[in-house]
């Protein structure tokens, strides 16, 4: 485990002790967690698991049990943790009871939004569906969906913070929408599903975040940009950096995670992110300025009509009922990313 990783995990557990006690003896099932977020919560439950002597029991559903431990080998090596395989859409159901249920399974992969839209939302509703119905049947009691800031549609250019209560959705004719779409008629299903049973489903909407495990070859801004920046440079914006994003650290987005699947109130959705905007053209200066050696930046696309497309949540609700923050700066964010990568990555600089 790298210094870093074990200091945010530190810093997690820290800010989350409390709450642990919820899991002691109990088993816990999580999808998608070979991915970006799936990562980050068996990091921090399986550290929480060991530091505080909880003896909770984790099932992680994977398709792919042996890509899981190429990637992770101190996670699968776990003695809490156990591997079932199977698909998300129609996975048998793992036998006994489970106190709490994370479906974190989702490919937030653009290209296969663009290219195959309807697998997109049947693997988000079908896969839902059956990790509620699961949830409903080993008898949990709580139930963490990660949903997405894109249930609300296009942000209006004279709204600067989203928040929970905004009516707006996404085109329904447009299947660029199949992702969006997919995580409402998710958040639908907590509801229909949960009706009548003990199950209490809490909901996460989430923006945009940056840490260990990200991609930095996908579709998102900052890891492209750390990722130059660890070629040699430059950094290159695509468009013309008008858009508006925020950015939480992975570490900081647990505590949020955490604390909603144990405190937040059922069915009511909670935005997660920070309230930090900034442009994708500022975003590349602020790599470029808070790493080593600097690198230059470039802006290869040319401003066009229309206001710039911004996506950036009110934290609101997760601050007054919960008592959430967002207190790492970006620069700090992108430090810590960049020096994950610099030590369990080191091809990338060797690309050069």
């Amino acid at each position: 485990m790298s210094q870093q990783l074990r200091e945010d995990l530190d810093q997690c557990l820290a800010r989350t002790r409390d709450l642990w006690k919820e899991l002691r003896g109990e088993r816990v099932f999580v999808t998608g967690a070979t991915g970006f977020f799936g990562c980050w919560l068996l990091e921090t439950l399986l550290w929480a698991n060991r530091q505080l002597n909880l003896g909770t029991r984790v099932t992680i559903l994977t398709r792919n049990p042996e890509a899981f431990r190429k990637k992770a080998p101190h996670l699968a090596s776990d003695g809490a943790l156990e591997t079932f395989a199977g698909d998300v859409r129609h996975f048998y159901f793992p036998p006994g009871s489970y106190s709490h249920v994370i479906h974190a399974a989702t490919e937030s992969s653009a290209d296969l939004n663009r290219n195959d839209p309807l697998l997109m939302f049947d693997t988000i509703v079908e896969g839902t569906r059956r990790c509620l119905e699961f949830a409903v049947a080993a008898n949990a009691r709580r139930f963490l969906f990660l949903s997405s800031g894109a249930v609300y549609g296009p942000q209006p250019a004279d709204i600067s913070h989203i928040p929970e209560d905004f009516p707006g959705v996404p085109n329904p004719l447009d299947a660029a929408s199949a992702y969006a779409e997919g995580k409402r008629a998710g958040e639908l299903l907590c509801s229909v599903i949960s009706r009548g049973t003990s199950l209490e489903p809490t909901i996460a909407r989430c923006f945009a975040f940056a840490g260990p495990y990200m991609k930095l070859d996908a579709h998102f801004a900052i890891g492209n940009f750390i990722r130059d920046q660890l070629r040699g440079g430059p950094i290159r914006v695509a468009g013309d950096g008008s858009p508006l994003r925020s950015y939480m650290y992975a570490g900081e987005l647990m505590t949020w995670l955490w604390t909603i699947l144990f405190r937040g109130k059922p069915l009511r959705p909670y935005n997660v992110g920070s309230e930090e905007s900034i442009s994708i053209a500022e975003l590349a200066n602020a790599v470029s300025n808070a790493l080593e050696p600097r690198v230059p930046v470039e802006i290869l696309g040319k401003a066009g009509p229309g206001p710039a497309h911004r996506y950036v949540p009110s934290t609101a609700r997760a601050r007054t009922e919960l008592s959430l923050e967002c207190r790492m700066p970006l620069g700090e964010t992108i430090r810590r990313t960049h020096r994950w990568f610099k030590e369990t990555a080191p091809e990338l600089e060797r690309a050069r």
